[in-house]
C-alpha cells in the first residue's frame, strides 16, 4: 500500500521525538551528581568530613594529677617523706606556685584540685589512679610517670617498652569511660643518667645512692667501666623509648598534649635536686616543673 504523505510526517515526528527523548535521558544521566565521571555509572563515594580538633583550653578551672614520686613532692621537704605541699602539679606553696596556683588561683586550689600520684608509682598503676581523676571530671590532667619503670633494681627488670605503651594506652581509655572532656598535660620521663651526672660529684648523694635509689642507673655511681657505661646508656635507651611512647600514644588523643620533651632536656643543678637524695627534685626543682607545665598548657599551640 502507498504511504501518504501524511503518515510520512507522522512517521517523521514519531522518531524525532524518540530521538530527543534519548538525549533527554542521556543528558540527565550525564549530570547524574552521584554517576562516576569516568563514565561507566557507579557511584561516586564522598569522602567523610574531617572531625575537627577540639580547641585547647588554656585556662582550664580544675586540675588532678597522676604518677610517681615526683608529682608527690617526695624528698622535698623532709627526708624519706612526700610533702604535696610543694607539688609542681597541685601544690599549695607560694614559692613553687604550682601548675595549679597559676591556672586557678590559691582560694580554689583545695577545692578544685586533686593528687592521686603515689611515691614508687609505675605506668602499670596509672589506670587505677586515673579512674580516681576521672571520677572528679577535672577539666585537665597531669601525668609525669615512667621514672620508676626505668629505676629498677637492674636494667634487666625495667618495664618493657610494650608493657609501658599498654598500661598508658588503658590509662587514657579508663579516663575517657567517665570523663571523655577532659585534657590531659603528659611531661616527658627526666634524663635519668644526666641526674647521675649532676649528682655523682656529692659525696652525700653517692651515699644515699648505695641505699638501692635506681639502682639500675644509680648503682656504683663511681663505676665507669666499659660494662658500667654500657648498663647505663641501655637505661638511657629505655627512657628515651618511654618517651616516645608518650608522645605517640597522647598524640592520637584529640585532647591530650605531650610536653615535647622539656623535662627530659632540663638540666636540673645541684639546687634543683633534693639534699637528701640528689635524685628528687627539691622545692626549686618542683618550681621549674611548673614553670615548665604552665608554659605548655597555656601556649596557644602544642609543643613540637
Amino acid at each position: 500500500m502507498r504511504e501518504t504523505s501524511r503518515t510520512r510526517r507522522s512517521h517523521t515526528a514519531a522518531a524525532a521525538l524518540t530521538a530527543a527523548f534519548l538525549l533527554m535521558t542521556g543528558a540527565l544521566a550525564g549530570c547524574d551528581s552521584s554517576s562516576d565521571p569516568s563514565g561507566h555509572g557507579s557511584p561516586a563515594k564522598r569522602r567523610p568530613s574531617p572531625t575537627p580538633s577540639p580547641a585547647w583550653d588554656r585556662s582550664p578551672d580544675s586540675i588532678a594529677a597522676v604518677g610517681d614520686s615526683i608529682t608527690r613532692g617526695f624528698d622535698a621537704c623532709v627526708v624519706l617523706s612526700d610533702c604535696p605541699e610543694v607539688s609542681w602539679a597541685t601544690g599549695t606553696d607560694a614559692k613553687v606556685r604550682s601548675l595549679a596556683l597559676r591556672l586557678i588561683g590559691e582560694p580554689a586550689v583545695a577545692e578544685r584540685s586533686w593528687n592521686y600520684a603515689r611515691s614508687g608509682a609505675d605506668v602499670a598503676d596509672l589506670p587505677g589512679q586515673m579512674a580516681q581523676a576521672a571520677a572528679k571530671k577535672p577539666e585537665l590532667v597531669t601525668v609525669m610517670v615512667g621514672a620508676n619503670d626505668a629505676c629498677a633494681d637492674s636494667a634487666e627488670k625495667m618495664t618493657t617498652v610494650e608493657n609501658f605503651r599498654r598500661s598508658f594506652e588503658g590509662a587514657l581509655k579508663e579516663l575517657r569511660r567517665t570523663a571523655p572532656k577532659a585534657q590531659v598535660y603528659v611531661s616527658s620521663v627526666p634524663d635519668l643518667k644526666r641526674l647521675w651526672s649532676t649528682g655523682r660529684g656529692n659525696p652525700l648523694g653517692r651515699q644515699i645512692w648505695k641505699l638501692g635509689i635506681c639502682a639500675s642507673m644509680l648503682g656504683d655511681a663511681d663505676d665507669v667501666s666499659t660494662r658500667a657505661q654500657a648498663r647505663r646508656a641501655r637505661v638511657q635507651e629505655r627512657v628515651v623509648e618511654y618517651n616516645k611512647v608518650l608522645k605517640d600514644v597522647c598524640g592520637k588523643d584529640l585532647r591530650c598534649r605531650y610536653d615535647g620533651g622539656a623535662v627530659f632536656d632540663f638540666r636540673f643543678s645541684g639546687e634543683q635536686l633534693s639534699r637528701w637524695d640528689w635524685f628528687h627534685p627539691s622545692r626549686d626543682g618542683q618550681e621549674r616543673l611548673a614553670e615548665i607545665a604552665y608554659r605548655n598548657v597555656t601556649s596557644a599551640k602544642p609543643p613540637a
